[in-house]
């Protein structure tokens, strides 16, 4: 926090030591703090050590000159290049961290230029005081969280909400139109919070405030809008082997960086794709049995872990496997409003939650797949897009319409079984799991009258947050789109679309606190800066090219692992939400979803969702979605209040 002293300094001790030991999940191997001597200034921090373990490595951190001093989560991958420039430049070192070399760097080349040299996942605070200015910076994609709320005297700055809520000037008034939001799309989506007065600093931004002079707006000092301006588009196959042989060239080089460390190391690997092909590059440049990990659901439909093991054994790792209990799963669902702090119903948070705390018991860091999905065309809804729409713009919408209520008239569970009863006969890329809820999904984006609107039908949970959330007026989703780029083919723009908003606040926010909450760190080798700008370089058409999408990342992974260990119908990492809630979690949801209870709070119109609830119990629907939302606000509410 940055303010005009209004308390003591013992005080403001005090209230520092509570915010930076309300993150201590995130660092539990040091804590740290520095006070200006004007009593303006204070920083915390909570160390998971990974690099230089000594206490060279220790923050807050101050320049040799004591004008900076530094608070910094994550790590630096291109540090040692960083370095080596640096010291060309008369820089001399006390230790081995990224920390230092970042802190020398912003005083050789400024804010800026070091932020747009920088390759890795962060955020960070760093306070000026020849200038008594703060800077607050986060990476390019959004791998770090970095929440800041203004005072009436200052700025409170945090990783995540739970210490920004122990200051006393702390605003906790919800956000009735960011609750929207968060109904919409099970996730709060940048730049706000739930808090009023409370925001996200985005993904490539950097803001200043000066003491006594205010806050600046945030400044991007990179934007994913650069990947479209500097695109020299892709015209080779994506069965070039020139053209794969760069990717695996640079996939290569991410993972060695990101292999980098002072502690026991390791990979979560699901058997997938994505996971697969990190795990087989790591062993690929290892002397030894990469460590990696994975979680079984027994006869789930949700199990994944043979396929893992499979995949595992054939590249020779030392694999490790829990298999979680249903008493065990259903327990943690009462921990996930301590656990992600700020409303966040993407339901595979159970299963990443499980998998980071397996993996903690063996090692500090684990390399994940995350994001193969969004920069590689991965998702259904990609591939469904690029087929379904053509087709269905040319049927007239009341015959969609009248197509849309027969599926509509059958229950998911039969059409599984339908569907699962026709599977021997059917192309493996028409073989979907639970074919039931994705059939009515679709049928739901029968409707569309815009390739937006289809979008929003496959993308979202609530698509008309205005029934749900009471006094939140909020646009259509479909007006996200105006800011993306018209002239780019639809799939392009539905993936540039995750990439500056559902990767950062959905799937990256699930995997930082659910790995956080363990201690583990989690690293992200797609999201080098060069794989990123390469991805981009390459046509939506050319990713899905046969028909099936990540076509360059199949091509890659078919050097390491043989094609029937990894094709297969695409799972996903989930659980039953669905039966859960018709079971063992009906009576908790029940209760929470009460309508006495929604009308005591006050932020949701009971009769959608009860009767959404209705449908659910009977079986008619699936609305295991748009429960799940209300349930984790609900229960996030009971927790904060």
């Amino acid at each position: 926090m940055v303010q005009e002293p209004q308390r003591s300094a013992p005080e403001h001790r005090e209230i520092l030591h509570r915010m930076r030991d309300a993150l201590r999940l995130r660092g539990p191997d040091e804590a740290g703090g520095w006070q200006s001597a004007d009593n303006c200034v204070h920083l915390g921090h909570r160390r998971l050590s990974i690099l230089d373990l000594t206490p060279s490595g220790a923050q807050p951190m101050r320049s040799p000159d004591g004008r900076r001093t530094i608070v910094f989560n994550g790590e630096i991958y291109n540090f040692r290049i960083l370095r080596a420039q640096l010291e060309q430049r008369g820089a001399r070192f006390v230790g081995k961290s990224d920390t230092e070399v970042l802190l020398h760097a912003l005083g050789e080349w400024g804010e800026v230029e070091t932020l747009r040299r920088l390759d890795g996942m962060f955020a960070f605070a760093v306070w000026d005081a020849q200038e008594s200015t703060l800077t607050l910076a986060r990476d390019r994609i959004g791998e770090k969280p970095l929440y800041y709320a203004a005072t009436a005297r200052g700025i409170l700055f945090s990783s995540e909400l739970k210490a920004l809520r122990q200051h006393p000037e702390f605003d906790r008034r919800i956000d009735r139109v960011a609750l929207a939001h968060y109904v919409r799309h099970g996730y709060v989506p940048g730049p706000l919070a739930i808090y009023q007065g409370c925001r996200k600093l985005q993904p490539g931004q950097f803001l200043v405030y000066r003491l006594g002079g205010g806050l600046s707006e945030p400044t991007p000092y990179w934007s994913a809008s650069n990947l479209l301006e500097t695109r020299d588009v892709e015209t080779r196959s994506a069965d070039d082997p020139l053209l794969v042989d760069e990717l695996e060239d640079l996939l290569r080089r991410s993972v060695g960086e990101r292999m980098v460390a002072d502690v026991p190391l390791g990979a979560l690997l699901s058997g997938g794709i994505d996971s697969s092909l990190i795990v087989a590059l790591m062993q690929a440049q290892s002397g030894r049995p990469v460590k990696t990990f994975t979680i079984g659901f027994g006869d789930s439909p949700f199990d994944e872990a043979p396929y893992a093991k499979q995949v595992a054994r054939h590249l020779g790792t030392e694999h490790h496997e829990h298999q979680v209990t249903a008493e065990e799963t259903l327990a943690l669902v009462t921990e996930l409003p301590g656990i992600y702090d700020e409303p966040f119903a993407d339901s595979s948070q159970v299963p990443t939650t499980l998998v980071s705390r397996f993996t903690r018991r063996h090692v500090t860091v684990a390399l994940s797949g995350d994001a193969g999905d969004e920069l590689f065309c991965g998702y259904n809804r990609y591939l469904w897009s690029a087929r379904v729409w053509p087709r269905l713009a040319r049927l007239p919408l009341v015959l969609r319409a009248g197509l849309a209520q027969a599926i509509m008239a059958g229950r998911p569970a039969t059409w599984t079984k339908f569907a699962d009863f026709m599977a021997p006969v059917l192309p493996s890329r028409l073989r979907v799991r639970g074919a039931g809820d994705k059939l009515h999904k679709l049928a739901r984006a029968a409707w569309a009258r815009s390739p937006e609107e289809l979008y929003v039908q496959l993308a979202t949970m609530w698509p008309d947050p205005g029934m749900i959330v009471l006094g939140a007026g909020l646009p259509p989703a479909t007006s996200e789109f105006h800011l993306l780029p018209g002239e780019m083919p639809f799939v392009q723009r539905m993936m540039f679309h995750d990439l500056t908003t559902c990767l950062p606040d959905d799937m990256l926010c699930k995997v930082d606190r659910a790995a956080m909450s363990a201690s583990l760190e989690v690293r992200v080798p797609f999201l080098a800066n060069e794989l990123v700008r390469f991805a981009w370089r390459v046509p939506a058409a050319t990713h899905m090219q046969g028909g099936v999408g990540k076509r360059l990342l199949r091509n890659v992974l078919a050097r390491h692992v043989p094609r029937e260990l990894f094709e297969r119908p695409k799972a996903g990492f989930g659980v039953p939400i669905r039966d859960w809630l018709r079971g063992p979690l009906r009576e908790w949801a029940a209760e929470l979803l009460a309508a006495d209870r929604l009308k005591r709070d006050g932020f949701f119109a009971s009769g959608p969702i009860q009767e959404a609830w209705t449908e659910h119990q009977s079986g008619r629907r699936s609305n295991q979605h748009q429960l799940w939302s209300v349930l984790m606000f609900q229960s996030w509410l009971d927790a904060n209040r």
